[in-house]
């Protein structure tokens, strides 16, 4: 993971998702922070982060343990973790007595999302979109500031017509289906309610590309170990990624203030198929389209589009080599199968294009 803060600005980006390998905070190097006698200052926000014993909550709750721009750091999951240097509280996201545990905290980032391979489509869904909901509900009777919210710049959709790049201001064009990104359209809506639900909370939502470096493992990551790169016969792919540590970087600025309303997070610009191939050494194998469509109707409608995200962008160029893998844009990818057995759609007519 990249120590480099990553730069956000208004930009443009694409699709992808906080998915990754379920990791324990003892996989991740203890930090200490200073104690409250070293506080740079009173009036510094103190900071909550749910899921802080895996995966992105981890690596960000220890991240923001040794930000300057916070006094305390607060880790919320339902148990305890290892990581030392943060104030611990053990409570199931979706309990309503998350109320009670969110006392004296500023602001909140949620990143405790179910998006495992495998997991029930019922259970996860209950997971992600209730957990949001009650973090909502539960921040504003809290008295909290500040909700960060991460979902994915999938929700921007994969349509054939989509302007490359798409605007960060774009209409939110995926479908609310069943799979994960359905999960990421309900979080979406409640955030774009929450503000009339509860008024003087502030809201902010951050939608990274695709995610790629360590301990990342999804559907694009896993595409780059294939011997062929699949790609639909007749569409033009463009890929774009967004590394873990600026999605963190981003995440820090968002849980600050100095961002705010809802941004997608990227690298700057992209790459097309050629260029992808080439940095990767691998060669493509083109699947017909029709053979693609007969594998998403076999998904049990357990599927989606990668959508296709606009934005500031985390700077941060894919490096040569191994690329850092994550498919932007649009459906481009074919009937590959994600970590969560969702099938990709592949609305691309010939020539099109997806963003940047």
């Amino acid at each position: 993971m990249s120590d480099r803060v990553g730069k956000v600005r208004q930009g443009r980006s694409a699709a992808g998702g906080p998915e990754g390998p379920r990791k324990r905070s003892g996989q991740l190097r203890s930090v200490r922070r200073a104690r409250d006698d070293d506080f740079h200052g009173d009036d510094l926000p103190v900071v909550a982060v749910t899921g802080a014993a895996h995966d992105l909550g981890l690596a960000l709750t220890a991240r923001l343990a040794q930000s300057e721009r916070f006094s305390r750091v607060i880790a919320i999951d339902d148990q305890r973790g290892d990581l030392t240097g943060v104030i611990w509280r053990v409570v199931d996201i979706r309990d309503p007595a998350l109320a009670g545990r969110l006392s004296g905290i500023d602001v909140i980032v949620h990143t405790d999302l179910d998006l495992a391979a495998g997991s029930d489509l019922k259970a996860r869904r209950a997971h992600n979109v209730r957990g949001a909901q009650t973090v909502l509900t539960a921040a504003a009777a809290g008295g909290v500031g500040r909700v960060v919210l991460i979902t994915s710049a999938m929700v921007y959709g994969a349509k054939p017509d989509n302007p490359v790049p798409i605007a960060e201001s774009a209409p939110l064009g995926a479908d609310p289906d069943g799979s994960v990104v359905g999960d990421f359209m309900e979080i979406e809506q409640l955030a774009e309610r929450s503000p009339r639900t509860n008024p003087g909370m502030s809201i902010t939502v951050v939608r990274p590309a695709a995610l790629v470096g360590e301990g990342i493992d999804t559907l694009i990551t896993r595409h780059f170990e294939a011997p062929r790169l699949l790609v639909v016969k007749g569409c033009a792919p463009r890929w774009q990624f967004c590394h873990v540590s600026d999605l963190l970087s981003a995440i820090e600025m968002a849980a600050a203030g100095e961002v705010k309303g809802a941004f997608a997070v990227g690298s700057d610009g992209w790459l097309d198929q050629d260029q992808v191939e080439e940095l990767s050494g691998l060669r493509r194998i083109e699947l017909p389209a029709g053979v693609t469509a007969r594998s998403r109707v076999a998904a049990d409608g357990d599927q989606h589009a990668v959508a296709a995200g606009p934005a500031r962008a985390a700077r941060r160029s894919p490096r040569r080599g191994r690329p850092p893998a994550g498919q932007e844009g649009r459906d481009d990818h074919g009937g590959g199968r994600d970590r969560r057995g969702d099938r990709h759609r592949c609305d691309c007519p010939p020539g099109s294009q997806a963003p940047s």
